[in-house]
């Protein structure tokens, strides 16, 4: 009330003066206009573009404004690099850093947020590994989706530090893996049994993503469904994961132009705002039930492990509702994408799977079906796995970027606080200076040397590190690669997968919140044993 109180106050003194013409309040405007434009000219001049020019700007003197610039696009006046982060950013984001000759580190403006990028992996080790960027920048969504109150994107400090040993101790150790082995195997006996019922060419995508959801389901609620079998529950959850994929997918302008905020215009904080209570009502329903059951299984679902936990382990139901909805949303798509992108790197390349073939013929042999404890022995899959992680991350960018909490100093630049930092992991698994025939699909690569040591996948190597790497590394990488190596084994094992006469494949991409095959994959199968595998769910 009295800031309109002091509106109407100014124009009432306004219209008593009569300087106050009409022409002089066009001249006004207009030389507000001129110096806003001037002084977004000046802002844009700087390497990076106008949120680094903003942030010299407003430091003056300081150490920044006389430290040596980091190179990088200037992009456009107020909104910067906007179109650097549409359709393809990785691939975008690697030609600017290539005609800039600015691999090594990059700045560029998303309106007024500071970013650096770098596309090489001794940079990217220093960015990852480092205590400053222990943070992610919050996005609307992230925030409106309670993402900000699961280990994905918590602020750094006491309560993320809780979440990172929950998950390391009870949510993804080793015997919680192990004790989900056999619900692998039933999900991966009825894909088999799937697949066997198609006669000509079909899409894996629609299967392969009910797999990884029933999975999810499964190990987060212990929520047992047929693969066959549409449940209304997995209805209702698959329309939430896809809703809030589209959502966290789509480049925010309002988190870039904080000037949009009140006008949402691409409706996101009005979508969020419709979608979490659905997710606080489903969620919330589940921990519910666990509550009044008691369970005398001997392995745990997710749900019955954060309820046993005590002292200062113990989550409130806002926050363990925040934490299962981040393990469904994160472990669903992941899997299945991954999954499409190795079968249609072997439907390609038939050399490839015969030698997989060879490998499972070998070790498993065809009286028998694949058991996780094969595993180790197939070195030729393994390989495979990794070589179509490299070509084809799931998350070309790393998924989501950090944030530095203090000022820095990264291959010798100046990084300020609040600067976001990303890693185009894309860019290195495919840069020839790292790895030779980068364009080629070649799993050899990856097969260890006599007497050397296997190329580890999980972090330790930024050449090739899918799952991120530091304190902000994918806390469920064992159990992801698990899945997707056993599903793998077991449907090379039964079939051979052959390309559709209808439809060749594609790899073309498209990035929404995982990079996925832009065609699905249509494919023709042949079995190549007897199925002996049960397709009872337990």
């Amino acid at each position: 009330m009295r800031s309109d109180m002091e509106s109407l106050w100014v124009f009432a003194l306004a219209s008593k003066c009569r300087a106050f013409t009409q022409e002089n309040v066009a001249w006004s405007l207009l030389i507000m206009i001129l110096a806003w434009l001037a002084i977004s000219l000046v802002y844009w001049a700087h390497p990076g573009g106008p949120a680094w020019g903003k942030y010299k700007f407003k430091r003056g003197s300081s150490s920044f404004a006389k430290a040596k610039p980091i190179p990088g696009p200037r992009g456009l006046p107020v909104i910067g690099s906007m179109n650097l982060m549409m359709s393809l950013s990785h691939r975008k984001i690697a030609a600017a850093a290539e005609s800039c000759k600015a691999k090594r580190l990059m700045a560029f403006s998303l309106g007024d947020t500071r970013v650096i990028v770098t596309s090489n992996p001794d940079v990217a080790k220093e960015i990852l590994n480092s205590s400053v960027f222990a943070d992610r920048p919050v996005k609307e969504s992230a925030y409106s989706l309670m993402f900000n109150r699961a280990i994905g994107f918590a602020p750094y400090g006491v309560y993320w530090r809780t979440l990172r040993r929950i998950a390391a101790t009870h949510l993804f150790c080793p015997k919680q893996i192990k004790g989900a082995e056999a619900q692998r195997l039933a999900i991966a006996s009825q894909m088999v049994a799937t697949f066997a019922g198609y006669k000509q060419g079909f899409c894996v995508r629609e299967a392969l993503k009910r797999a990884s959801l029933n999975n999810m389901m499964c190990s987060v609620f212990g929520r047992e469904y047929k693969l066959d079998s549409l449940n209304d529950e997995v209805k209702e959850l698959r329309a939430l994961v896809d809703e809030g994929y589209e959502i966290l997918g789509m480049l925010n302008w309002t988190d870039h132009l904080p000037w949009l905020a009140d006008f949402d215009p691409q409706k996101i904080r009005f979508r969020c705002s419709k979608l979490a209570p659905k997710v606080n009502r489903f969620v919330g329903r589940i921990v519910a039930q666990h509550k009044v059951q008691s369970n005398n299984q001997k392995n745990l679902d997710f749900v019955d492990v954060l309820l046993s936990l005590q002292g200062s382990d113990k989550l409130s139901d806002s926050d363990m509702i925040a934490v299962l909805w981040e393990m469904i949303f994160r472990g669903t798509d992941t899997v299945a994408v991954l999954i499409e992108w190795i079968l249609a790197r072997l439907v390609l390349h038939c050399d490839v799977q015969s030698r997989v073939h060879d490998e499972l013929d070998k070790v498993v042999g065809r009286s028998r079906a694949v058991a996780e404890s094969d595993l180790g022995e197939l070195i030729y899959l393994t390989a495979v796995i990794k070589e179509v992680l490299r070509l084809h991350p799931p998350g070309p960018l790393l998924s989501w970027a950090r944030l530095a909490i203090t000022d820095t100093t990264i291959d010798g630049y100046h990084v300020p606080r609040g600067t976001t930092a990303m890693v185009n992991m894309w860019a290195i698994s495919r840069d020839p200076d790292v790895w030779k025939n980068p364009l080629e699909f070649i799993p050899e690569r990856f097969l260890p040397k006599e007497g050397g040591v296997e190329f580890s996948v999980l972090g330790s190597d930024l050449t090739l590190a899918p799952f991120g790497s530091g304190r902000r590394v994918c806390p469920g990488k064992n159990l992801g690669l698990t899945t997707v190596s056993f599903w793998m084994a077991s449907l090379l094992h039964e079939y051979a997968w052959l390309p559709s006469a209808q439809n060749t494949v594609d790899l073309s991409e498209v990035l929404r919140l995982s990079c996925e095959m832009a065609s699905p994959l249509t494919v023709t199968v042949r079995p190549r044993r007897r199925l002996r595998l049960s397709t009872n769910v337990v």
